[in-house]
């Protein structure tokens, strides 16, 4: 079989570059010890508001400058501890997000920042942010739960 030269040099430039590609995740899994998130975490959906994290959602002061942000999803709502669903931050503080939902899968986002994550029932999701910038952030639900899933929101308000 007669090959032509570009040709070689594709493959020889997609075969480099798959072979990098595995070592790069190999050694970040096995070398650096990164890893998908655990399924450890886990509570049951039903009794969420039992778990010690959940048992009064909000925000806590938990060191300097560091806060827990604790957050239940459920129908087209978030409940984060206030009445009017705004939470004022800190600016430059590190918050540790950790949220659980207990009906459906739910989204949640905060705009503006990479925090993303799936909410799913029966399992915990965590996150840490720096809010560097003083503003108004909005978080949202980004997986579609429902007839009132555009109702589904709270904000973020990092004051200096």
């Amino acid at each position: 079989m007669n090959m032509h030269k570009y040709e070689k040099v594709w493959i020889l430039i997609g075969s480099a570059t798959l072979l990098f590609f595995l070592i790069v995740v190999g050694v970040s899994a096995f070398y650096m010890g990164n890893q998908p998130p655990s399924c450890a975490v886990t509570l049951d959906p039903e009794k969420v508001r039992e778990h010690q994290l959940f048992k009064e959602p909000g925000l806590t002061e938990i060191g300097d400058n560091e806060y827990q942000l604790t957050v239940v999803a459920s129908a087209f709502d978030y409940d984060v501890g206030t009445d009017d669903k705004v939470v004022q931050i800190p600016v430059g503080a590190t918050v540790h997000i950790s949220a659980t939902t207990t009906d459906v899968i739910h989204g949640f986002e905060i705009a503006g920042t990479n925090a993303n994550m799936m909410l799913e029932p029966g399992y915990i999701s965590t996150y840490t942010n720096t809010f560097d910038k003083p503003g108004t952030y909005t978080l949202v639900c980004n997986e579609y739960c429902g007839v009132g899933h555009h109702l589904m929101y709270a904000t973020i308000e990092v004051v200096e």
